[in-house]
């Protein structure tokens, strides 16, 4: 990630923004730069990573303190005094000026989070990198699901798009039989130096992740990048009563950890979709039933449909008016320990066209009823 990036520019929110608009506004930006929204554009992948690292980082109020903390000193190349802080005898920073992440503990402890946010890994005693073990990233996916699932609970089966490591070449990047050279970018050492005059970062390479080895030949199954993206599927308990607002936290269903890590988290929203009969308004459910002329004057009985499946007999009373609601108790959504009613709106229908006999029997109502013309 390059120096000037600042998370809260990334995610379009000010220094002061809360963590439901910084959530807000990290669940918008992840709809709208999701590879799966954007098949054909390789920017939107790269968009979709930067929001997500900076959610990761501002999400978390100990993170988010830390990386305010960098930011006034000016690590990023933004904030702070003009050109930055500069490096102080003592503080063990390199001769070059450059500091790296072991430097910044001498401003509260820095490095570990600026560690967390940007490296991959550390060196070991030989000099050369070693991936350090990072959880996962927690992946959010929007489920649309049938009014009936919702309404009822049932389990279904559903694709989620995750970046998982190339089981073609195991995460190195290299094409199998071939091995691992020595980065040119970072001469072997996984990190390069950025920064400003007077002060200067160390972080990744991003030619090697951080490994400071590349592969020879690169896995024709990720591109050497050691991991693919593709869909797992899933089995999902829908809960009975789900909404538009119900979210499902599954432990453990994210992307795979770094370096043998744990997993993150996926997190499940749900999409009712509309349903051509029942409308659904909280706990109560809706319905709209014709009925004739006949039916609506003299009164009658209808058999209407609930969302349990079972038919309900409806009395419709003598003189109904069109729009009339009627009330069917228990028969809405189920959620917990409540359930909502069904309520039937008839609306009487009036035939466009009439037999001969029909006519005349209006005609001859119209009549003794004083309702002629």
């Amino acid at each position: 990630m390059s120096g000037s990036k600042d998370f809260y520019k990334i995610l379009g929110v000010s220094e002061k923004a809360s963590q439901d608009e910084i959530k807000k506004a990290y669940r918008k930006l992840a709809k709208r730069y999701h590879p799966d929204a954007n098949p054909d554009d390789p920017s939107a992948a790269e968009r979709f990573k930067e929001v997500g690292e900076a959610y990761g980082v501002l999400s978390d109020s100990e993170k988010r303190k830390q990386y305010d903390q960098m930011r006034r000193l000016g690590a990023f190349g933004f904030g702070g005094g003009r050109g930055g802080p500069t490096a102080r005898p003592g503080a063990g920073a390199p001769s070059g000026g450059a500091f790296s992440f072991e430097d910044l503990r001498d401003f509260g402890g820095l490095g570990d989070l600026f560690s967390s946010i940007f490296d991959r890994g550390r060196k070991t005693t030989g000099g050369e990198r070693r991936r350090e073990r990072r959880k996962g990233q927690d992946v959010e996916y929007v489920v649309d699901i049938p009014f009936e699932t919702a309404v009822l609970g049932k389990k279904v089966s559903i694709e989620v798009p995750i970046t998982e490591e190339c089981a073609t070449c195991g995460g190195d990047g290299a094409a199998p039989g071939t091995g691992l050279q020595t980065c040119s970018e970072c001469s072997g050492s996984g990190e390069v130096s950025f920064g400003q005059p007077g002060f200067a970062v160390k972080r990744p390479c991003p030619a090697c992740f951080g490994r400071g080895k590349i592969p020879e030949s690169p896995c024709a199954s990720c591109g050497g990048r050691g991991e693919v993206r593709q869909n797992r599927k899933i089995s999902v308990s829908v809960p009975k009563g789900a909404d538009d607002s119900t979210r499902l936290r599954l432990s453990g269903q994210g992307e795979k950890g770094a370096a043998g890590g744990a997993p993150g988290d996926l997190i499940l929203s749900f999409r009712i979709k509309p349903h051509r009969f029942f409308r659904r308004e909280g706990l109560d459910v809706h319905v709209t039933v014709p009925i004739n002329v006949v039916q609506a004057t003299l009164g009658s009985k209808v058999k209407v449909r609930t969302i349990s499946g079972k038919r309900v007999v409806l009395r419709i009373p003598p003189g109904t008016q069109s729009g009339t609601r009627f009330r069917i108790r228990g028969q809405g959504v189920e959620k917990g320990d409540r359930i909502g009613d069904q309520y039937v709106e008839v609306s009487v229908e009036i035939p466009a066209e009439l037999t001969d006999e029909e006519r005349q029997a209006m005609e001859s109502f119209a009549e003794k009823a004083g309702l002629r013309h």
